[in-house]
C-alpha cells in the first residue's frame, strides 16, 4: 500500500501520553488543520456530527467544536482522551470523548464528516482494510472523509509513520469512496522542518 511496507516500530501511546506534555509531541497543532479548513469552506460544510479519530491532544476536536460541529472524537490512550477532556473543560466545550480502537470499533453512530490526521499512516499494513470498512460503516451516505498521512516524498524523517502515494490511497478506499481531491501538503506539528504529506477528500459513495 505505501512504498515501503516493511513492518515499523512505534511507541506505545498510553506510555507516550503518560510521559510526554502533548504541546511538545511531533503532531500537535493547535489551530484547525489548515487543509481541512480549506477543504469544509471548498465544500460550504458549516456543522454536523463529526468523528475525529485518534485525537490525541484534542486540538482538531476544539476547533471543530468552536466552528459549531457536534464531535466525537477517540483515541487508543485513556491518558490522551483523559487530557483531552481536561482542556475541553477548561474551553467549555461539548465533546464526546472516548476511549476507542478504531479497529474494534464500539462507535454506533453515523457522521456527516470524518477526520483523521494520524491514525491511519501508524496502522499496520494488513489492518488497513479493517480500517476502511469501519470509517465506511460510520460514515453517513454522502458523507466525508478527510484524511492527512505521510507522503512517499517524506524521506528526510527517520522512521515514524508510512508513507502512501495517490495510487495507494485509491487502492485503499477505491471500493468504498470516491475520491474528490488528493493534494501533496505538510504535516503541521512541532518539528522544525514539517514532514511532506498528503491530504485527501473522499465521499461515501
Amino acid at each position: 500500500m505505501s512504498d515501503k511496507n516493511e513492518r515499523r516500530a512505534f511507541p506505545d501511546w498510553e506510555k507516550l501520553y503518560k510521559a510526554e506534555p502533548v504541546e511538545k509531541m511531533p503532531w500537535f497543532n493547535p489551530e484547525l488543520d489548515s487543509d481541512l479548513a480549506e477543504a469544509l469552506e471548498a465544500l460550504d460544510i458549516r456543522g454536523g456530527l463529526a468523528l475525529d479519530i485518534g485525537t490525541g491532544p484534542g486540538t482538531q476536536a476544539f476547533r471543530l467544536a468552536e466552528m459549531g460541529f457536534e464531535v466525537t472524537a477517540t483515541d487508543l490512550s485513556p491518558t490522551a482522551i483523559r487530557k483531552a477532556r481536561k482542556a475541553a473543560r477548561e474551553k467549555v466545550l461539548n465533546i464526546d470523548f472516548r476511549v476507542d480502537n478504531i479497529l474494534a470499533t464500539r462507535l454506533s453512530g453515523k457522521f456527516d464528516i470524518i477526520f483523521d490526521r494520524g491514525c491511519f499512516h501508524v496502522l499496520p499494513p494488513e489492518q488497513r482494510g479493517v480500517y476502511g470498512e469501519a470509517v465506511e460503516g460510520l460514515l453517513n451516505d454522502g458523507g466525508y472523509f478527510f484524511l492527512k498521512c505521510f507522503s512517499h516524498r517524506e524521506t528526510k524523517v527517520q522512521g515514524g509513520p508510512y508513507r502512501f502515494t495517490r495510487k495507494a490511497l485509491k487502492e485503499a478506499f477505491g471500493p468504498a469512496f470516491r475520491a474528490i481531491s488528493i493534494k501533496d501538503t505538510v504535516y503541521q506539528g512541532t518539528l522544525e522542518a514539517l514532514p511532506k504529506a498528503l491530504f485527501s477528500v473522499w465521499v461515501r459513495k
